[in-house]
């Protein structure tokens, strides 16, 4: 970070009500991420039947975001913190508002896939700048985790209110889906242009834009092709596409390691990757984040294919995880200042772990009060999870890092999202039975069951560490 950078932000986090415009905007663009994927996979099965996507590659509207997502993310990181955080959040803001709008136009899947790619891939540059945005205005601390607190709680509402919101676009037409995220996106681009105060002058521009775009360029497909190769070998073991993905995955990853040995700015500098609580809050959102996408996916198909659900019944169901809109801004920044992030967190993985279990015993007699628990434990779950847990994740990484430390973490979130809803797809249609049957839809909801139990061992892990190091330090 420059000085003239570093005077900018210093001078926001000294002016409340500069940080907390900020905060508003940044958590706007947080919120139309949630809610644009979250209508998506309400809008799946209407969107599938209308341009002709079988179930087995209906995951593909979904995926090709998430894929982008997470195969940028690292490099968007990067980039705000080297060329701007306000000028990297603003330009893939714009853009992704524009193609939001393209797929709403969008008569063949190709397109309509391609459109998402591109969005995804936006998201990727848009998510860890507006983060870095935040977490460089709000001082660590207590006013950090209340900013983070409302963040995650922003964020996740996105999440439920748009499975609320898509059933009722689903409705009506499936193409409102990307004409509302779009009207969103325009919207928060101009309060944002007017509330975020520019990065500022700095003599340095030309060299900061040539920073290491051979690293990232490198990583960016790497990821992209690995994630490519478990989503294509998801849907078929003997696909040679996937096969060759990987090893073109490998060939980059090594290529990308020799780079980063060699550049005189990392993109990935020095000990970020093993920094603080970094690797373990990103294992823990990686496998929470895709055990939720993966259920959601399979729960909406068994709602609407299997019982009959209208879209809007579906939406209306998940609305009672909107309970974290209460708990979050509330409860959790309290609980947290009292017992820490990892222990909040902890709880929350405790409760979806029983949520996702509780969906094992749906059948085709299911009804709403019988999803109703799940639906209540997860909406607590994202209330402790999500705020922890991002605030757990910078903790001891320096400002001018936060841009790719938020990257790592949400590279997490993005590949467990693109591995939870490829392997639910892969158990859901593993019978080869065409229309998939309750069984199947049983089965494939042991996957986000799974997920969830192991991110909550890795959280009770964390937490016996820290205690570790507690006594050692009083020792």
């Amino acid at each position: 970070m420059t000085e003239s950078e570093a005077a900018v932000e210093s001078e926001v986090s000294r002016q409340p009500q500069g940080a907390w415009a900020v905060l508003s905007v940044v958590t706007g663009a947080l919120f139309l991420e949630g809610i644009d994927i979250a209508m998506l996979n309400v809008a799946v099965p209407s969107i599938a039947a209308d341009i002709g996507l079988e179930t087995g590659s209906a995951h593909w509207v979904i995926s090709a975001y998430v894929l982008a997502y997470a195969g940028f993310m690292i490099l968007g990181g990067r980039a705000a913190d080297v060329l701007g955080r306000r000028r990297v959040f603003l330009s893939a803001l714009a853009v992704f508002a524009v193609f939001s709008a393209i797929g709403g136009f969008a008569q063949e899947s190709w397109l309509l896939i391609l459109v998402r790619f591109i969005t995804g891939a936006t998201a990727g540059f848009m998510t860890p700048a507006g983060f870095s945005l935040l977490t460089t205005t709000f001082p660590e601390g207590a006013r950090r985790n209340k900013a983070l607190a409302v963040y995650g709680a922003i964020g996740a509402s996105g999440f439920l209110l748009g499975v609320v919101v898509g059933g009722l676009f689903t409705s009506v037409d499936w193409r409102l889906v990307f004409f509302a995220p779009a009207l969103l996106g325009f919207g928060f681009l101009v309060a944002g242009r007017f509330f975020i105060v520019r990065d500022g002058a700095d003599p340095h521009d030309q060299a900061r834009v040539s920073f290491d775009l051979a690293g990232g360029a490198t990583l960016t497909a790497a990821m992209v092709s690995l994630i490519y190769g478990i989503v294509t070998l998801g849907e078929d073991t003997s696909n040679t596409l996937g096969l060759i993905a990987f090893g073109v995955a490998i060939a980059l990853a090594s290529a990308f390691i020799v780079i980063e040995k060699r550049a005189e700015d990392p993109l990935i500098p020095e000990g970020v990757l093993t920094t603080g609580l970094l690797p373990w809050a990103t294992s823990v959102g990686l496998l929470f984040i895709g055990a939720f996408f993966a259920w959601q996916f399979v729960l909406t198909l068994y709602l609407q294919d299997l019982l009959g659900w209208r879209p809007l019944q579906t939406g209306i169901a998940f609305a009672a995880m909107g309970i974290e809109l209460v708990i979050a801004p509330f409860l959790t920044p309290r609980l947290a200042a009292r017992f820490g992030n990892v222990v909040v967190m902890v709880v929350g993985l405790g409760a979806v772990t029983i949520g996702f279990a509780l969906t094992l015993r749906l059948d085709r007699d299911s009804g709403f009060s019988d999803l109703l628990p799940s639906l209540l434990l997860l909406g607590v779950a994202f209330a402790f999870i999500y705020g922890p847990l991002t605030a757990a994740a910078v903790e001891g990484v320096k400002d001018e890092k936060h841009g790719v430390a938020g990257g790592i973490v949400y590279t997490g979130f993005q590949f467990g999202a693109a591995l939870g809803v490829s392997m639910a797809t892969v158990v859901l249609v593993g019978g080869g039975n065409g229309t998939p049957s309750v069984d199947d839809y049983q089965r494939a909801l042991t996957v986000p069951a799974v997920a969830a139990g192991l991110a909550l061992f890795i959280g009770l892990l964390l937490v016996v560490r820290q205690r570790m190091n507690v006594n050692q330090d009083a020792g």
